[in-house]
């Protein structure tokens, strides 16, 4: 059984950094991003058209690399959330979270009793064949599995506290997107008010011992919100990162292929300067002899 590292760092307090799929439904997507160093990947069921049987596939070949896979699933219902488990995933993320009752439906379909109420439904892609006491394996089975929360409305942001008291939750996950929406300043990440929510949504993580996390495509933004305490990092997605490289691999080949002068390098532009400096001994000699000859005949 493939352990979930990406959990067990945050449970260190240790940041994790992981992407997320919801275009491409090769299996050799997640082999590439475990090969890239992604800690764990986020498999989109909310706005793709992935199916089950897709997911399925994905997962099976990211875990082959050691690569740990969260589902974002439609919606905190059962059927959604407990298949989405059977088909492999190590942990879900639910999408638009309001309420205690969210949660715990949340906690009923992942976790198997005494935590939850999820029926038994364990597979092959969850053992990797391995043979375990079905009382080990149903206690594995639990510490493993990964709950991560969007906090996406203004409603999450008044209940924060009660939410997070539940317990539970490894990741209160910010949905930039839908929280500026709902805040009223759509795609403005650095509106005053979108700034003060996300800080009081790492303020009450760091309260609940739960891991804040934001889901961004800019890196240095990223990185801007881990310095102030978010641990849990999701660059991008997979479409978004190939349309980035693929950008601006096409702009550098472009300009460089373009008609027209082309800017000197800068080691062009500093060789004349150079050539001059860099004189031999003989040469500094014969300039310096006229000179001396002068001086003699004064």
């Amino acid at each position: 059984m493939l352990d979930n590292t990406a959990k067990k760092a945050l449970a260190d307090g240790k940041s994790i950094i992981g992407t997320m799929t919801m275009e491409f439904n090769s299996p050799e997507i997640g082999r590439v991003l475990a090969a890239a160093g992604f800690d764990f990947v986020i498999i989109d069921m909310e706005h793709s058209s992935y199916s089950l049987e897709t997911v399925t596939d994905l997962i099976r070949a990211a875990k082959s690399k050691g690569l740990n896979c969260v589902v974002r699933v439609a919606d905190p219902l059962y059927h959604l959330m407990a298949r989405t488990c059977d088909a492999g995933a190590q942990g879900l993320m639910v999408p638009r979270v309001e309420t205690k009752e969210q949660i715990e439906s949340v906690i009923n379909a992942i976790k198997y009793p005494p935590q939850g109420k999820r029926g038994y439904g364990i597979r092959p892609i969850h053992t990797d064949y391995e043979n375990m006491a079905l009382p080990d394996l149903l206690k594995q089975m639990n510490e493993e599995s990964m709950i991560i929360v969007q906090v996406e409305t203004g409603k999450a942001l008044d209940n924060i506290d009660d939410l997070l008291a539940v317990g539970n939750i490894d990741v209160a996950l910010v949905g930039p997107y839908d929280l500026s929406i709902n805040l009223g300043v759509p795609g403005d990440f650095e509106h005053r008010s979108m700034i003060e929510a996300i800080e009081w949504v790492i303020h009450a993580c760091k309260q609940s011992n739960v891991a804040p996390g934001i889901h961004l495509g800019d890196v240095q933004s990223l990185l801007n919100w881990h310095e102030k305490g978010m641990r849990c990092l999701t660059c991008s997605s997979d479409l978004g990162m190939l349309f980035a490289t693929a950008a601006a691999n096409v702009k550098k080949l472009k300009e460089g292929i373009s008609p027209g002068p082309k800017p000197k390098a800068a080691t062009e532009e500093k060789a004349p300067k150079a050539a001059a400096e860099e004189k031999t001994p003989k040469a500094a000699a014969e300039e310096k002899a006229p000179k001396a000859a002068a001086k003699e005949k004064a």
